[in-house]
């Protein structure tokens, strides 16, 4: 619906029922991209829950057959795509915009899973798929250019600057929820602590601790014993992560005003 109500934005009317319908197909081609990773996800994470329901690779019909599953989502884009848009002037542009913001979520994805130092956490990486894609296929679709040759305005890194931000201060509360939130709220089980996540949480913790609170989070975050999990969420609460969160929020809040 992003697409959608983005071009109308941009339009200030409402769609026609052609313009409605390439609109939608991009919509269902960022589902898609979004189904594929967490799929893939899930698998890499080893988690057991997604939206209340196990995991797809969990299901004993499918197991490992959900990595192929995974690429046969991605494959789909590019199917519809090609089917849809290869006669339009943009063709070429929104194939690029889909491949670029994949490298965005790959990299991200990388970063997560073998952990980067604590003064590097990449918060991008959902950012680039359920923020910017969403307006930067709305603005394509509506026949906005990279730049703009009489006021040297380039619509795009304006977006990318407004949308980004917005993305990453989703990110923080979705790392938030997963040390603090009930499978009620987000869906699934909180898997970052023991899964070795590069995390806000974490990295805040790591600012905040003590040397015995450090040696603590070191000898046990991305443990899997459950008393080794409690250990750190202990020490989450020691140095004020949910205080931190709630100033975060505030500062994020500020800054958007201004």
């Amino acid at each position: 619906m992003s697409v959608i109500d983005s071009a109308e934005i941009l339009l200030g009317r409402s769609l026609t029922d052609a313009e409605y319908g390439k609109a939608a197909v991009l919509g269902w081609c960022i589902e898609l991209f979004q189904a594929f990773c967490l799929v893939s996800d899930d698998v890499m994470d080893k988690c057991l829950v997604r939206r209340t329901q196990p995991c797809w690779y969990r299901l004993p019909h499918v197991r490992l057959i959900a990595i192929n599953d995974a690429c046969m989502l991605r494959s789909a884009i590019f199917h519809l795509l090609k089917k849809h848009f290869r006669q339009e002037t943009y063709y070429v542009d929104v194939l690029e915009l889909f491949h670029d913001v994949s490298f965005n979520t790959d990299t991200g994805q990388l970063v997560d899973l073998i952990t980067a130092s604590e003064d590097t956490v990449d918060l991008s990486k959902t950012a680039y798929y359920s923020f910017y894609l969403p307006v930067a296929l709305a603005m394509r679709l509506t026949g906005i250019l990279d730049s703009d040759p009489a006021t040297a305005i380039r619509p795009y890194q304006i977006a990318l600057s407004i949308l980004i931000p917005l993305g990453e201060y989703f990110q923080v509360q979705d790392d938030w929820l997963d040390y603090a939130g009930t499978v009620e709220q987000i869906g699934k089980v909180g898997t970052d602590i023991i899964d070795n996540k590069c995390s806000w949480c974490i990295n805040t913790a790591l600012a905040l601790a003590n040397p015995e609170q450090r040696a603590i989070l070191d000898a046990n975050y991305g443990g899997k014993g459950r008393g080794q999990e409690c250990k750190v969420k202990k020490v989450f609460e020691e140095v004020g992560i949910a205080e931190e969160y709630a100033k975060y929020e505030d500062d994020a809040f500020a800054e958007s005003l201004g």
